[in-house]
C-alpha cells in the first residue's frame, strides 16, 4: 500500500512540474504559426498560388510516441507527424493546420503531464484552430485556456453554450477566419451533440450542447452576411468532433446531417476513429482516422474572382508509409525530454502477459480477450454477480510479454472508479443489449453472463437468451449485484443505470488492474466463449 502511495505521489509531482512550463500567448486577431524549421529549407513549393490546403488530424489521444512494433505499429508519433506537416507546409505555403479534437487524453506521457507534449507538438505544427472533443472534458474545463496558450491555437465550438447565460462559452469561439495567400477561410466549430453522455456528467453539468445543424446554419448565415470583423470569407468549413464512417462510396454517421447546412463548403469529421474521404450530396466530408495514423488534406482552389473552383478531400494513411517520413529534429528532442523524465516510472515491470490480450475496438458482436479479463477482475473485486465494462474505456491491445505501468495507463487512461449496486435482471439485459453491435460506441464487455443474440435483429433488441455462467436463466425480476465504472454509472456511452439500488463507490479501476497483475505475476488470455451470434 505504501508503494502505491509513493507511486501516486511521484505522478502528482511530475504533473505539477510540467504545469509550470512557460506559456506562449496567442496572436490576435490573426493566427501566426511558428516558421517552418530550417531542416526543411531544401523543399520547394509545388502548389499553385490559388490553392489553399487544410491539413487535418483528429483523435490523437496523446500518442506522441511512435509505435515502432514491426508489422503492427501504426501510430506515427509527434516527430514524424511534425516532419510530415512541415514538409506539406513547404510544398504549399498556403497551408492551414487544424485538429478535430480528442487530442490530449489517452497515454501516460500525456495524461500525467496534462497534455504538455501534445500542446508542444501543436504549437510546433502551427495548428490554427481545433474542435472540442468529448475527451477534452476528461479533466474538466480547467485546462482549456492553458492548452490554447501553450499550443498557440483556438478552440472552436459554435454549439456549446452556458446553461445559465445561454451564451457561448468563454474558452472557445464559434468561428475563426484564417487568411492564407489572400484567401479568407472560415472554420465553424461543432462539438458532438451527445458529449453529455460521452464524458463524465459532472464535467459538463453547466454546459448545453445544441443541435449542430442549427448552430452551424446560424453561424454560416452570420459569416455569409459579412458580419464578422474580418469580412466575408471565401470558403466556410465545419471543423467538428462529430462521427462519420464509410463503406465503399457510402458515408454514414452524424456528420452526414451537416451536409444540409446551406452555404457550407466542406465538413471535417472526427470522433469515430475512421478513415473517411468522400462527399454526401456534393458536400466534401473527411475524417483522418486516429492516433496520428493519417492526415487529411482538403485542397481548395479559387478562380480569379476568389470563387471556389474546386474543393477536394484526400486522406493519406501515413501509417502505411511512416518509415519513409523523416523525423522532425525539434519534435524528436521534445519527446525525448518528456520520455526521459517519465520513463523510470512508466517502464517499471509489474507482471507478464503469457499471450496477447487483443482489443480491436472496431470489431462488433463479441467480447475481446482484454475486455473479458478486465471485466472479470472488476466482478471479483466488487464481489458482484455481473460486471459490465464499456469497450471504449479500454483503448488498446495488451501485447504479450512484460507489462509496465505505462501499458496500464495507455490501456485505461481514464481515472474511473468502481461502482457496485443492485439491479433487476430486466435492466441488466437492457444494458448488455445496449452494448451489442452498438452503432455509436465500442461494444460493451461483460463478465458473469452467457449471451446469445441475433445480429440481424434491430439494435437493443438482439438478445435471444441470457443466463448466468452456470446456465441458470437470468431472472428478470430478481436483483443482482452489478459493478460498472463511474463513467458508465453517470450515463456515459448512454448506459442507463437509473434503477440501481444500494450503490457503493470503491477503488480506482486502473489501480485494481495493476494490483491484479502484480498478484498474479503472469496473466493468461482465456478464449471468450460466452457470447454467440446465432444468426451466423
Amino acid at each position: 500500500m505504501m508503494q502505491k502511495k509513493v507511486f501516486k505521489t511521484l505522478f502528482v509531482a511530475l504533473a505539477a512540474a510540467f504545469m509550470l512550463f512557460p506559456s506562449c500567448k496567442t496572436t490576435e486577431p490573426e493566427h501566426v504559426p511558428a516558421p517552418v524549421p530550417m531542416q526543411y529549407s531544401a523543399i520547394e513549393a509545388t502548389a499553385s498560388a490559388n490553392q489553399v490546403d487544410v491539413l487535418l488530424f483528429n483523435d490523437f489521444h496523446g500518442n506522441v510516441a511512435e509505435d515502432a512494433r514491426p508489422g503492427k505499429g501504426k501510430n506515427a508519433g509527434m516527430a514524424k507527424m511534425l516532419g510530415y506537416v512541415h514538409t506539406a507546409q513547404r510544398e504549399n505555403p498556403n497551408t492551414i493546420v487544424v485538429a478535430g479534437g480528442d487530442n490530449y487524453q489517452g497515454t501516460a506521457i500525456s495524461n500525467l503531464t496534462y497534455g504538455a507534449p501534445v500542446s508542444a507538438m501543436m504549437k510546433a505544427m502551427g495548428v490554427a484552430v481545433c474542435a472540442v472533443g468529448n475527451h477534452e472534458f476528461d479533466w474538466g474545463v480547467t485546462h482549456m485556456k492553458e492548452w490554447q496558450k501553450d499550443g498557440n491555437f483556438t478552440f472552436l465550438a459554435a454549439n456549446i453554450v452556458d446553461k445559465n447565460t445561454k451564451k457561448p462559452v468563454s474558452w472557445a469561439k464559434p468561428y475563426a477566419i484564417i487568411t492564407k495567400g489572400g484567401y479568407k477561410i472560415a472554420f465553424v466549430g461543432l462539438a458532438h451533440p451527445d458529449t453529455v453522455t460521452l464524458t463524465k456528467a459532472e464535467h459538463v453539468s453547466g454546459l448545453e450542447f445544441t443541435d449542430p445543424v442549427k448552430a452551424g446554419q446560424q453561424w454560416v448565415d452570420y459569416l455569409l452576411a459579412g458580419k464578422a470583423k474580418e469580412g466575408k470569407p471565401d470558403a466556410i468549413i465545419a471543423l467538428t468532433h462529430i462521427d462519420s464512417d464509410q463503406k465503399g462510396e457510402e458515408i454514414t454517421g452524424n456528420a452526414v446531417a451537416l451536409a444540409q447546412i446551406k452555404g457550407l463548403n466542406a465538413v471535417l469529421s472526427a470522433h469515430s476513429h475512421r478513415p473517411v474521404q468522400g462527399a454526401v450530396d456534393g458536400m466534401p466530408i473527411m475524417q483522418a482516422y486516429c492516433y496520428g495514423r493519417a492526415v487529411g488534406k482538403l485542397s481548395i482552389t479559387f478562380d480569379e474572382n476568389k470563387n471556389i473552383a474546386s474543393i477536394t478531400p484526400a486522406l493519406d494513411e501515413i501509417w502505411k508509409h511512416k518509415d519513409t517520413i523523416v523525423e522532425d529534429e525539434a519534435g524528436k528532442a521534445i519527446y525525448a525530454k518528456y520520455d526521459a523524465d517519465l520513463k523510470p516510472i512508466l517502464s517499471e515491470v509489474i507482471g507478464t502477459a503469457a499471450g496477447e490480450f487483443t482489443h480491436e475496438r472496431s470489431e462488433k458482436g463479441s467480447n475481446t480477450l482484454l475486455g473479458a479479463w478486465a471485466a472479470e477482475i472488476q466482478r471479483q473485486l466488487g464481489k458482484a454477480d455481473i460486471a459490465i465494462q464499456n469497450g471504449g474505456g479500454l483503448r488498446r491491445t495488451l501485447a504479450a510479454g512484460n507489462i509496465t505501468f505505462g501499458d496500464l495507463y495507455e490501456i485505461m487512461p481514464f481515472d474511473n472508479y468502481l461502482v457496485a449496486f443492485d439491479l433487476p435482471g430486466s435492466e441488466i439485459k437492457k444494458a448488455i443489449d445496449h452494448g451489442i453491435m452498438n452503432p455509436n460506441i465500442t461494444d460493451g464487455q461483460f463478465a458473469g453472463l452467457k449471451v446469445e443474440y441475433d445480429g440481424k435483429k434491430p439494435f437493443e433488441n438482439r438478445i435471444t437468451k441470457i443466463t448466468l455462467m452456470d446456465g441458470t436463466p437470468l431472472d428478470m425480476n430478481k436483483k443482482y449485484r452489478v459493478v460498472v465504472n463511474s463513467f458508465m454509472f453517470t450515463g456515459g456511452d448512454s448506459y442507463d443505470f437509473s434503477k440501481a439500488e444500494n450503490v457503493a463507490e470503491s477503488v480506482s479501476i486502473r489501480d485494481a488492474l495493476i494490483d491484479a497483475i502484480k498478484a498474479a505475476k503472469t496473466i493468461t488470455p482465456i478464449p471468450v466463449d460466452y457470447i454467440k451470434d446465432i444468426s451466423k
